[in-house]
């Protein structure tokens, strides 16, 4: 447990393979243990939905990372074919060079790693488990498809909770078959009432704690 004299936000720039990216860091004082947001489709470190659930997990001593997947030209170019979004080994890419970097920061390094992925997010973090096992030590999926990562889920070793709508169908079979792919410790909660995107009064609320739980206990 690392503590700071108060609770530290700050814009940093990431060096994942050259490539920089923009993200926030937040550390709360007495942070047990660092969480990586790994944004969906479309979204962004600014996504409302992830910042919320950022700041439960703060509130409960973990810090927190927030960054963008995408450079900015390529966010312009994305907006327009929504192709890079889908590009999970792109993505996949720049997550496992986003966790070397923390590797390579010596007051990032002692920290505990989970990483929160959501809709095509939580492929990328789940492969950047499977090849990055000593680092990755937890996972959460939020709404995700982690059927895109399906050839390396038997190699993840972190202990994975996948969590899904209830009235999202496709996205649970999805889940389904990829929890059948899992070798580690996993749990699959399905969400009642909720869609896709947990919008509906009080679900968003519910991941956010089901998320805490589980990093604190798998991280702390």
């Amino acid at each position: 447990m690392t503590r700071f004299p108060y609770p530290q936000s700050e814009d940093i720039t990431i060096d994942a393979g050259n490539v920089p990216l923009q993200g926030t860091l937040t550390l709360p004082e007495m942070s047990s243990a660092l969480v990586v947001f790994v944004h969906g489709s479309g979204s962004s470190r600014f996504s409302p939905r992830n910042r919320y659930v950022a700041e439960v997990l703060q509130d409960a001593g973990l810090a927190t990372l927030l960054f963008d997947l995408l450079t900015p030209d390529e966010e312009v170019i994305d907006e327009r074919t929504r192709a890079l979004r889908f590009d999970i080994a792109l993505l996949s890419e720049r997550m496992v060079a986003t966790v070397d970097w923390i590797q390579s920061r010596n007051r990032l390094k002692p920290f505990p790693l989970g990483l929160f992925g959501a809709s095509t997010g939580a492929a990328a973090a789940l492969n950047t488990a499977a090849v990055r096992p000593d680092q990755v030590k937890a996972v959460v999926s939020r709404g995700g498809r982690p059927d895109l990562a399906m050839t390396a889920l038997p190699d993840v070793q972190a202990a994975t909770l996948l969590l899904v709508g209830g009235n999202d169908t496709v996205v649970i079979d999805l889940n389904e078959q990829a929890a059948q792919r899992l070798n580690t410790r996993h749990e699959l909660t399905i969400v009642p009432g909720a869609t896709h995107l947990f919008e509906e009064p009080g679900k968003l609320e519910k991941v956010a704690e089901l998320a805490r739980d589980w990093f604190l206990r798998e991280l702390v």
